[in-house]
């Protein structure tokens, strides 16, 4: 799996986006080094409880904040006996651990360098998409110490596929006896991440307000987090990039078609139910009238996704796999192209109101199409550039996913340590 850091400077590209050099970080076992990946650094607060002081330290310390008592005092404002006493705790529980000398101005004693304890835990992660499911288990580092592919089908069911999800991430597990300290779940539907249940996902019968956190946290005996697929993905895309790459829109072209959106400030934007960024049944100027699995007719996913192109590419109602379009495309077949084209046209109209409506810094386009041609990615460019305003896309990068099919990996990844290091996840395991 080859993750490149993209560098590529704000501005439009005429042509595919070069990626640059990977960046030094965790190992996929067969594949190229991970980016490393921005964590969060937390919120100020006024609340001076424990487990907050705990997490905020932890925190400030895993995002690269902090890296000593000095910088912990000058970035918290509290009194260095108490900031002295919540690294003590936190190095003692094995959450943070001393990572060499940081010299200091003058001539005073070097102080102690902190770090996130990579052995204080595990995170277990699966990207679950329509017919297929990345599974992989990291440390508290970002290192990836297990993954796997495998193949399913959501409209089998959640109980038919959630227990595949567990015997191969317990599988991956083995038998290190080191703790599972998060387990974070993407699927490829709208999801209320409060609760932790999906919310009428069109593709995925029988799952509507199914309990999955509820499932995963007692199955692996630690707390569960739900999010949107493509949330994962755009979040594991914007921190492996460049701070000033947000705010970040990704829209991925699968199956169907969905977006995610992270903030400025380096976070996921939800809105208020948790619906913001989903793209797939809106409907674009100029799209026949197909139905959509959502029982409307015209939306985006019902004609210009990796599914849409299928059927449209059918002969006798029999329409090719998506594995079998992507294999049309790299051998430049004129139908496979002309139907891609057709889709990003319909595409680029959509993402060119989204610019004007987002103003984001970066337009990442994903999924199964756009590692076998660049003629997506060039349609919707040529929209987007065409449409939009000048203001809008002055300075925007529009250009496929730095990560590829491994980006909601990262963004699953981002979210289970920033839950271990929450307050309500450290206090409890800290106490325990």
């Amino acid at each position: 799996m080859a993750l490149p850091h993209s560098t590529t400077p704000r501005a439009p590209q005429p042509g595919p986006a070069q990626p640059g050099p990977a960046l030094p970080g965790p190992v996929l076992p067969g594949s190229a080094p991970l980016p490393t990946l921005r964590l969060s650094a937390p919120p100020q607060t006024g609340r001076i409880d424990s487990a907050v002081l705990l997490s905020t330290v932890a925190r400030l310390v895993a995002s690269g904040t902090a890296l000593s008592k000095a910088d912990l005092v000058a970035a918290t404002g509290l009194a260095r006996t108490t900031v002295s006493t919540a690294v003590d705790e936190l190095l003692a529980g094995g959450l943070l651990r001393l990572d060499g000398l940081r010299p200091t101005a003058g001539r005073g004693r070097p102080a102690d360098r902190l770090a996130l304890a990579a052995g204080g835990g595990r995170v277990l992660v699966a990207d679950v998409g329509a017919r297929g499911a990345h599974l992989a288990v990291t440390d508290l580092g970002q290192r990836v110490l297990a993954h796997t592919h495998i193949d399913l089908d959501v409209t089998d069911g959640p109980d038919t596929v959630l227990r595949m999800v567990e015997t191969e991430l317990t599988r991956l597990r083995g038998g290190s006896g080191v703790p599972a300290r998060a387990v974070v779940i993407g699927l490829p539907g709208p999801v209320d991440n409060h609760l932790g249940i999906p919310v009428r996902p069109p593709i995925m019968p029988g799952w509507h307000a199914y309990p999955v956190t509820a499932r995963l946290q007692q199955a692996f005996g630690c707390p569960a987090v739900l999010e949107n697929d493509v949330n994962l993905r755009a979040l594991g895309e914007a921190r492996a990039l460049p701070a000033d790459q947000v705010p970040l829109l990704f829209v991925k072209v699968g199956t169907g078609i969905g977006g995610g959106l992270v903030t400025g400030g380096g976070s996921l934007h939800h809105g208020a139910d948790g619906a913001a960024g989903d793209i797939g049944h809106v409907r674009v100027r100029g799209a026949p009238d197909d139905a959509c699995v959502c029982g409307n007719v015209g939306c985006i996913e019902a004609v210009a996704s990796a599914g849409a192109i299928a059927r449209r590419l059918g002969r006798r109602g029999e329409a090719p796999s998506i594995a079998e379009v992507r294999a049309m495309l790299g051998r430049g077949d004129a139908a496979a192209i002309a139907a891609v084209r057709e889709a990003a046209g319909l595409i680029g109209e959509l993402v060119a109101t989204l610019v004007h409506l987002y103003n984001p810094a970066r337009v990442t386009i994903g999924g199964s199409l756009t590692a076998a041609s660049d003629e997506l990615l060039a349609g919707v460019r040529s929209v987007v550039y065409q449409r939009a305003l000048p203001l809008a896309t002055r300075n925007l990068v529009l250009t496929n996913s730095a990560l590829g099919e491994y980006a909601g990996v990262a963004g699953a990844t981002v979210l289970g340590i920033e839950r271990v290091l929450s307050a309500e996840s450290i206090g409890l395991l800290l106490g325990a």
